[in-house]
């Protein structure tokens, strides 16, 4: 039997364990299999791209572990009442195979986005940020929010979307925050008037083109940028000259190279491994005058370690289903003996 998790138990898992935490602990999950980075065989998402959208696959695994996760991008999707991005992910055992789990992972990917994100800072940003311009309030911005008042001590968010109707949602979203005095929101109304003077800039829209959401006569001495939203080929949030003024680290760099800010640089434009700088091997900020940019674009090994929390955390508490999701044969070589078995009365999709 296979464990299932899907939306609602996930809901159930979120109320339950609350999303900081689990924002926390997923964070910690990542830092771990980071710092195993050469125990993993690794490769660049497949993708299938189309005029409105993306649609991926994204493998990885070590000696005990596989992962996937099915993900797409689909910016237009929101004016048919469909989410932008939506995914779903499975786990299984590299000694036989078998399926240990099959998740919903379009919550968990915001998630795993976000606790990424905080890795990220927590290694690059300098240590008294207090401030974040989060650019973008889409789906993902909450979960950002949260990951960097709750890990990283974030105590101002200035929020600008060319949206109202977005920004109306995360400040609604994060009221509770706000209503405690944990979180000050000061809505901007440009992108300069919200990135004027913050310790970190998190980019995160969505629009699948090569946008200057970011210029670089915004970008102050010792800001921590976090590109999170250029995640696919032709698909990009900075002006060039910013990268060229930054110290820029990358999750996978093949993979940064085709579909982050990266793409818009020479092959030969230096890059740094966050990897190398969690474990310690390679530097990361040089100085509190220097412009570190983290190229996110989000990558298979983020998904398994997602996995591997969520498949802790929903046995440890109870949430969750099994579905024979491969078939359990009296005889291993007998499966056209399973197909034609007796089998419970047809069911006939609504």
């Amino acid at each position: 039997m296979t464990r299932y998790i899907d939306i609602a138990d996930m809901q159930n898992l979120v109320m339950y364990h609350g999303a900081a935490r689990m924002m926390a602990e997923m964070a910690d999950c990542i830092r771990e299999d980071f710092l195993r980075w050469d125990d993993f065989d690794k490769s660049p998402r497949t993708a299938n791209h189309s005029v409105n959208g993306v649609i991926e696959l994204m493998p990885v695994s070590d000696d005990a572990l596989y992962a996937f996760k099915y993900v797409n991008g689909h910016p237009r999707n929101p004016l048919q009442g469909l989410t932008t991005v939506m995914a779903f992910g499975v786990l299984a055992d590299v000694a036989t195979g078998y399926p240990s789990l099959l998740s919903e992972l379009t919550i968990t990917t915001a998630m795993r986005t976000a606790a990424t994100s905080v890795v990220a800072a927590k290694a690059l940003a300098r240590p008294n940020s207090r401030s974040m311009a989060l650019i973008g309030n889409g789906s993902q911005s909450e979960f950002q929010a949260i990951a960097f008042m709750t890990q990283l001590g974030i105590r101002e968010l200035r929020v600008f979307d060319v949206d109202s109707a977005a920004t109306d949602k995360l400040v609604a979203n994060l009221a509770p925050y706000a209503n405690t005095g944990e979180l000050k929101i000061v809505r901007a109304a440009s992108i300069r008037e919200a990135v004027r003077g913050a310790d970190i800039v998190t980019t995160v829209t969505a629009d699948k083109t090569n946008a200057t959401i970011l210029t670089d006569d915004l970008v102050e001495p010792g800001m921590h940028l976090n590109a999170v939203g250029g995640d696919c080929p032709g698909k990009t949030e900075l002006q060039p000259s910013i990268l060229l003024r930054s110290k820029v680290f990358v999750e996978y760099e093949p993979q940064t190279r085709v579909e982050g800010e990266l793409q818009q640089m020479p092959a030969d434009f230096q890059t740094h491994a966050l990897w190398q700088v969690l474990a310690g091997i390679a530097a990361g900020r040089d100085d509190a005058a220097q412009v570190t940019l983290f190229d996110s674009v989000g990558f298979a090994l983020e998904d398994l370690s997602a996995l591997r929390y969520i498949h802790q955390l929903s046995q440890k508490l109870g949430i969750g289903s099994t579905v024979d999701l491969v078939p359990t044969l009296p005889d291993p070589k007998d499966l056209f003996g399973c197909a034609t078995a007796a089998r419970p009365p047809l069911r006939k999709a609504a």
